[in-house]
């Protein structure tokens, strides 16, 4: 994976036939008490190593978009407005700035229903982002995220409910824990496998040292521990690269073991 260009708010890469763009959708400040061990309880103390922002822990906020030239995916929309935070919102931007356009957007795969991954389907002032939109790809557990504000999109939304290829490079892997309905998505780019996942990991510089550290919003934090432990495993692979929601922006990463835990290695310089 090679990167092509990089911005404010997004950054391309090269991966065989197909470019994948991260885009920045912004930020979030959260209370380091999010954090869980085996025991379901608050970790007793944050480790060495881990940065806090204004004693909170800052999560960035990323969405993908691939494409091969002719068919495209974009994977989670970020947070429009539905946030209330002036740290969100920012994929529309990101678009702009990376070069897409978002009319010719048809199919949306959203990694869970959490509302800073599913709302920037709907933009501030309430029309759809996506006008040329078809389908949106949501694990079966989290379809009931379409009421209210997202109803005008129930009928395109296509739930998942094991894997499932979407196109020829990219498959939906069901992995609930964090939500019933959590979905990572993988993407073949010919020279290797790029796994695109939402809340498997929220705090990077301390979730892949100590994979078994959970997250207090896991809806079920043995079965999500369960899946960021197979995934990390699948990881280490060679030719193996992963893209997430939270690390750090651009997101885009190798996994190597390390220790008891696993190291990431970046493959770009932090954006934002």
């Amino acid at each position: 994976m090679r990167l092509i260009s990089t911005g404010r708010l997004h950054a391309a890469f090269a991966f065989g036939d197909l470019r994948v763009v991260s885009l920045r959708d912004g930020y979030i400040d959260m209370p380091p008490t999010r954090l869980r061990d085996e025991q379901g309880r608050p970790l007793p103390e944050l480790p060495d190593g881990v940065p806090l922002a204004g004693g909170n822990l800052r999560l960035a906020v990323n969405a993908f978009y691939v494409t091969d030239g002719t068919r495209s995916l974009l994977i989670d929309t970020g947070a429009s407005d539905n946030w209330h935070d002036p740290t969100m919102g920012l994929i529309y931007d990101a678009l702009d700035e990376a070069g897409v356009d978002r009319a010719h957007i048809t199919d949306v795969a959203i990694t869970h229903d959490h509302e800073d991954h599913v709302s920037g389907l709907i933009m501030p002032g309430g029309g759809e982002a996506f006008p040329k939109l078809e389908r949106v790809w949501i694990g079966a557990g989290d379809t009931a995220v379409f009421t209210g504000r997202l109803e005008p999109i129930r009928e395109r939304v296509v739930p998942i409910s094991e894997r499932v290829a979407i196109n020829e490079w990219a498959t939906a892997l069901p992995t609930p824990g964090h939500t019933p309905g959590h979905t990572v998505y993988e993407i073949a780019g010919g020279t290797g496998r790029l796994l695109v996942w939402g809340d498997t990991v929220h705090v990077p510089t301390l979730q892949f040292t100590r994979p078994w550290v959970s997250w207090e919003f896991d809806g079920d934090q043995a079965r999500a521990r369960a899946a960021r432990a197979g995934l990390l495993e699948r990881l280490a692979g060679p030719e193996h690269f992963v893209a997430g929601a939270h690390l750090d922006s651009p997101g885009i990463a190798r996994v190597r073991p390390s220790g008891e835990g696993y190291a990431l290695e970046y493959l770009a310089p932090a954006i934002g």
